[in-house]
């Protein structure tokens, strides 16, 4: 389960107990910090807080005003300021070297949009959620929330027409550019808005023994998974629990079967050349950014010259997702480790990130705020 879910999840839980919450949100990020705009932390009355916005070095501090909030019922926009002297920055026990802006709220007004929230994201549907952060006297109350659905349709206002719209326009440009981030609407208003998007799905083409760490290991950071293939005594939820979906199809009709988009990784690890030259031409040209191949790269080679015999060429820009061998060089063999190394591969491309050392990078760590519903982030 992503943090991002267990967020939503305590909050309903919350809800339905009475237990009073405070949410914290990062909302403004400058230079090097551990965690980027949309970590959440949700502090609450009794049970142990969920999520985190930094290395566990701002949470006390946080958790300090979460408790005065729930109290008092007053929104606060917290100031981090991690370049300033070296005994302000130890004071802090921080190894960081940046600005962190963190919003804290009752959760009162997350828990109204919680369920919406949720429900997007188990359809698998994009979403932007605005938040207003800062706000003169006479302007929406700080904490004042709005929806807007990828369909167009919002839910919730600021209680002003002009801003509502002024929401909506960034609301829609930050979804379609999945990222996040503190916007000025005029008038003094500065609202965070974050495009909350559909998490990766991992489809597992071929059911064998070394999928199952795969699906595990892909379903716990939150992806959706799900498992193809044409042997149905080998589809059993016991075997993948963690599978969203268990599709019993051939091989050539895998794609049409589970569907692919822009946000489906595929692998291929049946270990079966017949089978697994199917799946590749099954996925061969589909919207899939990524298509991962176990087995040596002279494998892969067979498995085109095999299409090629068959009269199938792929268009060069077909075969640029592709990879093979799958998976990122660690050096690993076992089953868990080269699942290691494949979701890191994975990951690595949803990012745009050549999956090298970070120590080898010249650029910042991270590149701007980017939606993170996929990777982890929290609540609305």
């Amino acid at each position: 389960m992503s943090e991002l879910q267990e967020v939503l999840r305590a909050i309903e839980e919350g809800r339905d107990t009475g237990e009073r919450m405070a949410l914290a949100t990062v909302v403004g990020v400058r230079g090097s910090t551990y965690r980027r705009e949309g970590a959440r932390l949700l502090v609450r009355e009794a049970g142990k807080p969920v999520g985190t916005i930094s290395g566990g070095c701002l949470e006390g501090d946080v958790r300090v005003t979460a408790t005065e909030i729930m109290a008092d019922g007053v929104p606060r926009l917290l100031h981090f300021d991690l370049t300033a002297d070296d005994e302000a920055v130890w004071g802090w026990g921080l190894g960081c070297n940046g600005v962190i802006d963190v919003f804290v709220e009752p959760a009162e007004g997350a828990i109204a949009t919680a369920g919406a929230i949720r429900r997007a994201v188990l359809e698998r549907r994009p979403l932007a959620v605005v938040v207003v952060t800062e706000s003169p006297e006479g302007g929406p109350r700080p904490a004042t929330r709005m929806l807007v659905r990828d369909d167009g349709t919002v839910e919730g206002s600021l209680g002003d027409a002009e801003l509502d719209e002024l929401a909506r326009q960034e609301a829609v440009r930050a979804r379609a550019e999945e990222r996040c981030g503190v916007v000025e609407l005029g008038r003094g208003v500065r609202a965070f808005v974050e495009a909350l998007v559909p998490p990766i799905r991992l489809l597992v083409c071929g059911a064998g023994h070394d999928a199952i760490p795969l699906a595990r290991l892909a379903a716990g950071l939150g992806w959706s998974v799900t498992v193809i293939d044409d042997r149905e005594t080998f589809l059993k939820p016991h075997r993948f629990p963690e599978a969203e979906r268990l599709v019993n199809a051939e091989p050539i009709d895998a794609a049409s079967a589970a569907g692919v988009d822009k946000r489906s990784h595929v692998v291929v690890m049946s270990h079966n050349f017949l089978r697994d030259k199917d799946y590749l031409r099954s996925f061969l040209g589909s919207p899939a950014p990524y298509l991962g191949m176990l087995g040596p790269a002279a494998r892969l080679d067979k498995l085109l010259d095999a299409l090629h015999a068959e009269g199938y060429d792929p268009d060069p820009a077909d075969l640029v997702p592709v990879r093979g061998p799958a998976g990122l060089d660690l050096g690993g063999d076992g089953p868990d480790e080269v699942a290691w190394a494949i979701t890191a591969e994975i990951l690595a491309v949803h990012h745009g990130r050549s999956g090298g050392p970070l120590r080898d990078r010249t650029g910042p760590i991270h590149d701007r705020a980017s939606a993170q519903a996929s990777a982890g982030a929290g609540a609305g």
